[in-house]
């Protein structure tokens, strides 16, 4: 039984029986090798998978609303695409994606660390098994927007006054994010605390969490160090201590694009490395005018680095996942251009770059 066939049988078989005694073993596994994937929402209507037909795209990455974190609410988001012969690669949950209580150790943290695990646990129930997860303390950070081509990107600028860093509706600024300056051995300390924890649970589900890199990595932003995520040696470093097959990369061309020199190794080295030690489950396919300590999101064909030596990196190693669009900027007519042009540009990457 395929994918697709087993997301249309989910919902009646599945919760008629109370799940599955081992939805890990009986899911098949997706199609082996490199996949285009989109970021869709819970709800797809029928011209939005008539779309994604269009497109050529097989799978999708898909938010959950809070109604739906549940293994009743992904089962239904499955079955949502399985019906229009797509299927989901993995359901995100704002709410767990990127938690300052716990990369800071704040009050709420152990809570926090038992969502996270009954979220894997709701995942190995649908038969989904990846997902992202990031470590960033004070969220995303940004100073506005800037022209792309005629267009609008974000922008981000360390000499800003303007700058702030954002996650699910929070806002933090300099020049204290929470208060204080941590010591890269308290996040580091954090960090272990959590995937000590969790990725027992991950290894169980069958679910591999791909860790995102810090957006922006500086090497502190508001009295909070990126000493993790925001370099190779970290990335490293981080593998040794969680100890296990089930926790990786989801590696955001963007974001080390974003550091330069300051990650150590280039893009193409980093996908070499880790590729070949299967730890990238996921790709984020973007590009930026240039690096630290200023740049701006662009489209693809219009960055400092030539993305097809990505694409060419990541077919020699034989990556086995998804890659997907990420922070395209607006373009005329709005809605769907964004992702056309973006699908368009990385099948053809693909093609050219496998041929």
């Amino acid at each position: 039984m395929d994918r697709r066939q087993f997301g249309k049988m989910t919902l009646g078989g599945a919760l008629a029986s109370g799940f599955l005694e081992n939805p890990g073993v009986a899911a098949a596994a997706a199609t082996p090798g490199i996949k285009i994937c989109a970021q869709s929402g819970a709800n797809p209507t029928p011209d939005d998978l008539l779309f994604l037909k269009q497109l050529g795209v097989g799978y999708v990455s898909v938010g959950s609303p809070a109604n739906m974190r549940t293994a009743e609410g992904f089962l239904e988001i499955k079955k949502r695409y399985a019906d229009g012969g797509i299927t989901v690669y993995n359901i995100g949950n704002t709410s767990v994606h990127n938690m300052p209580e716990v990369t800071l150790n704040l009050p709420g943290r152990d809570q926090k660390i038992e969502e996270y695990k009954n979220y894997l646990r709701n995942l190995g129930k649908a038969g989904i098994h990846y997902t992202t997860y990031a470590h960033m303390g004070n969220g995303i950070w940004s100073s506005g927007r800037a022209a792309v081509r005629g267009s609008a990107g974000r922008e981000y600028d360390r000499a800003s006054p303007n700058k702030r860093g954002t996650w699910d509706s929070k806002t933090w600024q300099e020049p204290l994010s929470h208060g204080r300056e941590f010591t890269k051995d308290e996040i580091w300390a954090n960090y272990q605390y959590f995937i000590r924890q969790v990725a027992p649970v991950a290894e169980e589900q069958g679910i591999h969490i791909g860790i995102h890199p810090d957006d922006p990595p500086e090497p502190v932003l508001a009295g909070v160090p990126r000493c993790i995520f925001g370099n190779f040696e970290g990335y490293k470093r981080a593998f040794e201590v969680a100890r296990s097959p089930n926790v990786g990369m989801c590696l955001c061309c963007g974001c080390w694009l974003e550091g330069g020199p300051l990650m150590g190794k280039d893009v193409v080295e980093t996908i070499r490395y880790f590729g070949k030690q299967k730890k990238i489950w996921k790709v984020h396919f973007r590009n930026v005018d240039k690096p630290l300590p200023h740049f701006t999101e662009t489209l693809m064909d219009n960055g400092y680095f030539e993305m097809s030596k990505i694409m060419k990196a990541l077919v020699e190693v034989r990556f086995d996942g998804i890659i997907i669009l990420d922070h395209t900027p607006a373009l005329a007519g709005g809605g769907r251009a964004p992702m056309s042009y973006g699908i368009a540009y990385m099948t053809a990457l693909l093609r050219a770059m496998s041929a």
